[in-house]
């Protein structure tokens, strides 16, 4: 359990910082509604990213059928989480409804950009990729 948070933390936190920067320049750029937009989605995102983390250990000790009941229900409660910011988006001119669903996406961008560089940097410590 303690691994899932960390988990949480670390790129839960990379998430928001790298949305807050993004959104500090877009507003200073004056794209206000952009900026707002990418911090609501982001936000959202990293809600569902816990609330995602915190229901695993409470699929484990239960019967098939009680597992799916619950997986379907945490799958339906995560995305009516994740409508939320997307219908402030479509309610309110304030925030840009495509910078949310783009913050709506950071964590996993986040994720899969640790990976990626991972591997490129694993690569260049093996030699891999030297003539």
């Amino acid at each position: 359990m303690e691994s899932i948070r960390e988990t949480q933390k670390k790129y839960g936190s990379r998430a928001f910082a790298l949305a807050i920067i993004v959104s500090l320049i877009l507003i200073l750029a004056g794209f206000k509604p952009v900026g707002k937009g990418l911090i609501l989605g982001t936000f959202f995102s990293i809600i569902n990213f816990v609330l995602m983390g915190e229901s695993l250990p409470m699929r484990l000790a239960k019967t098939k059928r009680k597992t799916f009941a619950f997986s379907l229900g945490s799958i339906f409660f995560r995305h009516v989480i994740l409508a939320i910011p997307v219908v402030i988006a479509i309610k309110f001119e304030e925030y840009n409804f495509f910078s949310v669903f783009a913050g709506l996406f950071l964590v996993q961008v986040v994720i899969l950009a640790d990976h990626i560089t991972g591997l490129i940097f694993s690569a260049k410590n093996k030699g891999i990729g030297k003539i």
